[in-house]
């Protein structure tokens, strides 16, 4: 690969497996350190368009970039509009989701309560940050979040916390947050993960709009990707897998009967073919190499000559907010 790699992104080695050979033109809709931008191009793409929100993506790219001439094009956007900012249609597309490494790295971007800074979390250096939501939000509406994006059952017990200390000072920093969530819930056992990760978690979803971002992201890669185009998606918790997976259960025709004795729906076109018929996780050298892999969940699909159908995001599973708050409810 051309120039300094910063890092290798995860399942980078069973995704090039998964859909190979590498022809075409991609889209990468994560660019961030653009490691599978330069696993693709190297793997045999003709040509990866870039897609990232974070500025400082394209930042760090400008060192290496250029060494690829035409065969990279970076843009600025979300995965949403990915159709639209593609502009062609596309062979492949692969989303890496969540948060990336240089961004939990940094300090100063607030993603992280491993090191103290200000509460920030968004990926796109704009519009309201953690520390406005976290400031603004009601009691019930931080609990929905906590329990909704993070699936926390203390939900009501730490957004109480923080509208509590809130109410006495501006919650402003990483740390800050990270010590009122940790007071109210017990002291983790050895091995277990810090109290206010769930918590982070939700947030940092709330902030940047993941859910929504992700089913219009999967939509978009439906109406982008050719007959036989691949799609590559890469996770790291459980609810992001969730969507995921009923967004290519559905496509693909492959959704689960939950009642056996009902009646079979009529049968309907497949929108993608599943070529990983189980979600591929790292093996015990990538574990060794990059313990943040060990969450991470890989799902690939081909995509046929259907024609797109939209889902509502219910149907996917996003987390939906109740209407009315109704106490007691947790």
């Amino acid at each position: 690969m051309a120039g300094p790699a910063p890092h290798i992104p995860v399942l980078l080695t069973p995704l090039l497996a998964a859909v190979a050979p590498v022809s075409g033109v991609w889209l990468d809709g994560t660019f961030g350190a653009g490691g599978y931008a330069r696993g693709l191009l190297a793997a045999g793409a003709a040509r990866v368009i870039g897609v990232d929100r974070d500025p400082l993506a394209f930042q760090m790219a400008a060192a290496w970039a250029g060494d690829y001439g035409d065969r990279l094009r970076l843009v600025a956007g979300t995965f949403s509009d990915l159709d639209t900012l593609a502009g062609e249609p596309l062979d492949g597309v692969v989303l890496d989701l969540g948060v990336s490494s240089m961004q939990l790295d940094q300090a100063e971007r607030g993603f992280s309560f491993m090191k103290d800074g200000p509460l920030d979390m968004r990926m796109s250096q704009d519009g309201p940050s953690a520390a406005d939501l976290v400031a603004t939000a009601s009691e019930s509406e931080l609990a929905d979040i906590i329990y909704l994006y993070g699936e926390d059952h203390a939900s009501r017990r730490i957004a109480h916390a923080i509208v509590e200390a809130r109410g006495r000072a501006p919650i402003t920093t990483t740390l800050q947050l990270a010590e009122i969530v940790a007071r109210v819930l017990p002291r983790p056992k050895p091995g277990q993960s810090h109290p206010a990760t769930r918590a982070f978690q939700a947030i940092r979803i709330a902030v940047n709009t993941e859910f929504s971002e992700l089913a219009e992201g999967l939509a978009a890669a439906e109406r982008a990707l050719k007959p036989g185009g691949l799609l590559a998606v890469v996770t790291f918790h459980s609810l992001e897998d969730r969507i995921v997976k009923r967004f290519l259960q559905l496509a693909s025709g492959h959704e689960a009967n939950a009642n056996r004795y009902a009646p079979q729906r009529a049968d309907t076109t497949a929108r993608f073919e599943l070529v990983t018929r189980r979600a591929v996780g790292p093996d015990e050298d990538e574990l060794a190499a990059n313990p943040r892999a060990r969450s991470a969940k890989l799902r690939v699909a081909r995509r046929t000559a259907a024609p797109a159908l939209p889902l509502p995001p219910e149907a996917l599973g996003v987390p939906q907010f109740p209407k009315t708050q109704k106490k007691g409810r947790r």
